[in-house]
């Protein structure tokens, strides 16, 4: 196996800090289809072609299999990046690597924002606001110098701290990094199936009516009996049959809005979903 061999690392930590100043560009890339794929490729491209130097397949595929879909926190994504690479530098397998990767996104996302749109950004704003009312004329400079450098602080800090802990994962557990791989794909698994259901809206609104021995009249929605089978079903299976389209037909995202927004309508003039 690829992990029990001999592999010397190539990256130093100056590689790693370029990375972490690299993913100041991860918003740049923007798109629906991929959201940050494209710059997180962009970020690790340096490093991941020192890992793989004189492999250019090994390059193109490992480059490729990092222009995926990805949506984290711009400020902890270096945690993410130096964790990665400090896996594939010390021969670990790719999948693994993606695999955490993958599972740290919806984690991160939730504690950088936590940090830098709930707590940083909002503790300048309100410092710095307060002293341009009371006239003084450099406090929007001082506010964009704290909120860049703490923010900078942050971005080098995750890095650095990815990196550590991923050399001390990959050498105090190095025959467990397939169970560790593989615990952080069911948590991944389990945050995604968890935004899905919640953010994903599908509602049947077909209903029937029946008359009570008593003469009451009844009405029953079938959404009501769906939800009583099993809650979010709905959600559930269209959520499955995107995925089936990207993963089997290679739909792109544009013409899976196309297909959810004809079907919204179409369902909803004909009654049947609400």
């Amino acid at each position: 196996m690829e992990s029990n061999t001999v592999h010397t690392p190539k990256l130093t930590k100056k590689d790693y800090l370029i990375t972490s100043l690299r993913s100041y560009f991860l918003q740049n890339g923007f798109n629906y289809t991929t959201y940050q794929g494209t710059s997180y490729a962009y970020t690790i491209f340096p490093a991941l072609k020192k890992i793989y130097a004189g492999k250019p397949e090994e390059l193109k595929s490992a480059l490729k299999g990092n222009v995926e879909f990805y949506n984290t926190n711009p400020q902890m994504v270096p945690f993410i990046t130096s964790l990665q690479l400090t896996m594939l530098d010390h021969g670990e397998d790719v999948e693994d690597a993606r695999a955490i990767k993958l599972a740290l996104m919806g984690p991160l996302s939730g504690i950088g924002d936590s940090i830098a749109q709930f707590g940083l950004a909002p503790l300048f704003s309100t410092l710095f606001a307060g002293m341009a009312l009371d006239g003084i004329k450099y406090a929007p400079i001082l506010f964009l110098l704290s909120l860049v450098g703490s923010f900078l602080a942050v971005k080098i800090g995750m890095g650095s701290l990815g990196y550590k802990l991923g050399t001390s994962v990959i050498e105090t557990l190095s025959e467990q990094i397939n169970k560790i791989s593989r615990a952080a794909t069911i948590i991944g698994i389990t945050v995604i199936s968890g935004l899905a259901i919640n953010f994903v809206k599908a509602n049947i609104a077909l209903q029937f009516s029946t008359t009570l021995e008593t003469g009451e009249e009844q009405v029953i929605a079938f959404q009501t009996i769906l939800d009583q089978i099993l809650p979010k079903m709905l959600p559930a299976l269209l959520t499955i049959g995107v995925y089936y389209l990207i993963k089997k037909y290679k739909w792109t995202t544009y013409k899976i809005i196309g297909l959810l927004i004809v079907l919204g309508i179409v369902g909803s003039v004909l009654g049947i979903l609400g």
